[in-house]
Formats: structure tokens, sequence, C-alpha cells
């Protein structure tokens, strides 16, 4: 096995003398020498062995000559580059060295040869293909450091196309937080405004009336300030673990419900208000519905109509109702009041649009309309609808579905 960087010669004569001669020229540079004593052989060799650096191919031999030979050698594409230096015995008559050209030689020595002339025309060759195997060495270097680099430029593309679809998703995430923040605060405000207000109105007549109320109202308006601090207190503990799943990403938690326990809850909250202009309530919930709803949720979608109800239903007595029918897999419940209702302008716009602001009469609660979109976004969650049946003084229907249990 020679290493990569052997300078190779074929020696090819039909006299072995000359070609012991050749050898003995050019054995002090540490060549490595192939000899054959005919075309033939020549071709032969060459078709084991591709890489020499330099044949010198004797002109004049039997069966076959130098040139015919050299023809020969050419037809073979690989072996094109090969240089030949052709040994001749006659003089360089210019036919001649034109047919040894035409076959393609580079260069004529002419027997018998001159020692220091042959070691000089083959150090020329031998140095150019050593040249040229370094330049082979650097390309295939060269080509490694590109193929490192195309390699290198795929991963850092890869790497940046996973950075930007990570910080994407932590937009996203980010995003989605703020939404969970804010309809956590939107919950806390229409969730507690009412009970508070009930809280502080019922405080408020025992501190500025103490004087002129009897034990029995004093004894009404302790249990309402009773039960309402207690409902509150276990409605913001239920807000809290709320805002911890939501930081757990499993704010959504559905669970079989037993709707009319449900509906008493959320009413008993809002009850004080109600009271407060007269308005009672009617839950005319069948006893065996059951629905399969996030608890908080369920009741903040109550609340929510339910207060809106109170808010345009006049003083001096009326009703809100809240009634549910099976559907299919779905469940609809109608939190039903006979108060200042809404025109179909009003109706439309809160279809399309529960950002807008409301005007008084609408049936909403006048503000930014964070109520209703949180409502329909709750109900949107649990796979359901919201819409709105409503004529002007006859009151509003607000009717939504939950899937059922």
């Amino acid at each position: 096995m020679l290493p990569d960087n052997a300078i190779k010669i074929l020696l090819v004569d039909d006299n072995e003398n000359n070609l012991l001669s050749m050898e003995i020229v050019l054995e002090n540079e540490n060549y490595t020498f192939f000899k054959a004593t005919s075309g033939r052989e020549a071709l032969r060799i060459l078709l084991r062995e591709e890489e020499f650096s330099l044949i010198l191919l004797d002109v004049k031999m039997p069966i076959m000559d130098g040139y015919e030979t050299a023809e020969l050698i050419y037809q073979r594409d690989k072996l094109k580059p090969i240089p030949i230096i052709f040994i001749t015995a006659h003089d360089y008559e210019e036919e001649a060295m034109f047919k040894g050209y035409r076959a393609g030689a580079v260069d004529f020595i002419r027997k018998p040869f001159k020692p220091e002339i042959l070691r000089s025309k083959v150090a020329v060759f031998a140095e150019l293909q050593k040249k040229n195997q370094l330049l082979r060495q650097q390309e295939e270097r060269l080509q490694i450091i590109n193929n490192d680099l195309m390699l290198l430029n795929q991963d850092l593309e890869l790497r940046v196309v996973e950075r930007t679809i990570e910080l994407e998703n932590l937009n996203q995430e980010l995003r989605a937080l703020n939404l969970s923040k804010d309809k956590f605060l939107t919950v806390i405000s229409h969730d507690l405004r009412n009970p508070l207000t009930s809280l502080l109105l019922s405080s408020k007549n025992l501190h500025t009336n103490i004087e002129n109320i009897s034990s029995k109202e004093i004894s009404v308006f302790a249990g309402i300030i009773h039960r309402t601090s207690n409902k509150i207190l276990e409605q913001l503990n239920e807000l809290v673990d709320w805002a911890k799943k939501q930081r757990e990403k499993t704010n959504f938690n559905p669970e079989k419900i037993k709707l009319i326990k449900a509906i008493n809850g959320a009413l008993e909250l809002l009850k004080a208000s109600a009271i407060q202009k007269s308005i009672r309530f009617e839950n005319e919930i069948a006893n065996d519905i059951y629905v399969n709803a996030d608890p908080l949720m369920l009741r903040s979608i109550l609340q929510n109509l339910v207060t809106n109800a109170i808010k345009y239903t006049p003083n001096g007595g009326g009703v809100i109702k809240v009634t549910a029918l099976e559907a299919g897999t779905m469940v609809e419940i109608c939190v039903q009041d006979f108060g200042v209702g809404m025109s179909a302008e009003t109706r439309e716009m809160l279809a399309g649009n529960s950002g807008s602001k409301s005007s008084p009469g609408t049936g909403l609660e006048q503000g930014t309309g964070l109520g209703l979109l949180l409502v329909k976004d709750f109900v949107a969650q649990h796979g359901g609808t919201i819409k709105i049946d409503s004529e002007v003084d006859r009151g509003t229907c607000f009717t939504f579905t939950m899937p059922g249990a």
C-alpha cells in the first residue's frame, strides 16, 4: 500500500537494461517505479494502477510502438492527465516530434540519455505532481470546512427557528396570562360588588339609625350581615383557588353539579340586593337536572345575569325567574326578568359587540360590557351558546346552554 503522496513513475522499454539504467539514475529521488517491457504490459499495469505522476515511454518497441501505446493510454479519460516523456534513439526530426506531440507527449529524451537531464526533467513533473497533490488535499480540506459550515448554518437556522417558536409560545402564554388576569379581576368585580353593597347598606342602617329601628329589624340586618359576610369569605376562598389553578393551567375544571343547588347558591349572594328593591327570586329548576360545568364559572355566569336583572327591574316589587330545560345533551338555562327590556338594536349590538358601553334601559349593567364578555367566554368554554330574548317594558330572558351530566 503506497502513501497518498508517493511519486509513481511507469518505465516502458523493450530492453530491460534500459529500464535498469533509468531506475538507477532516478533511484535516489525516492520515486516508486513500475516497469513494463512492452506496450501491452504497460496497458495492463495502467488498468490496475492509475495515479502515476509520469510515464517514460520508449518510442521504438516491437508489435506496438510508443506512439500507438500513448494513443491507447489516452483513450481512457482517467489516464489523460498523466504526462508522457518519449525516450527515443533517433534525432528529433520535426515529423517525428509532431507525431509524438500529437500522440500526447510532453517532452522527448534522446538515447543514450544524460543522467542529469533525465533527473532534471523528471524532477519537474514530480514537483508538479506534489503541488497537484497538495492542491487536492487543500480542496478536500476546504470541502470539509464548507460542509461543516453548511451543517453549522443549518444548525443555527434550526436553533433560530426553535427559538422563534419558543418566543412565540411564550408570548402566547403571556397573552393568555394577561387575559386570565383580566377575567379574574372581572370576576372579582362582578361577583363581589353586589354582596358588598348589601353588606354596606345593612351596616350603614345599623350605624346611622340604630335608635329608630326595632330589635326585630336589628336582627334582620345582623342576619344579612352575617350570611353575606360568610358568603363573601367563601367566594373569596374559591377565587383564590381559581387563581392558583390558572397559574397551574388548570383553571377549567368541569364537574357534575346539581343545577338547583348551584342556582340557589348564586341567588343567595344576591338576595339582599333583591330585597332592597322588593324583588323576589323564583328558582323553577327541576330537582333531577344536572350539568357538567366548572362551579366557579357557572356561578359567575348566573351572578352576572341576575345582577343585571335586578338592576333593570323597577323598585316596588317584581320577579326574577330561573328555569331550565334539557335539550339533547345540553341544558338550556334561562334567567328571566320583567323589567325595562331592550330594543332590537340593543340586542343586535350586544350579540355582535359585547365590549361596547351600554346605555340606561338596555337591560345590562352600565359600564364596559366586561360582564357579558365574561359570560360569553365562560359559556363558550363549556361548548355552549347564549342568546337574548327581550321586549321593551316587558323584560329580558338570557338563555345559555351547559352540557348535561
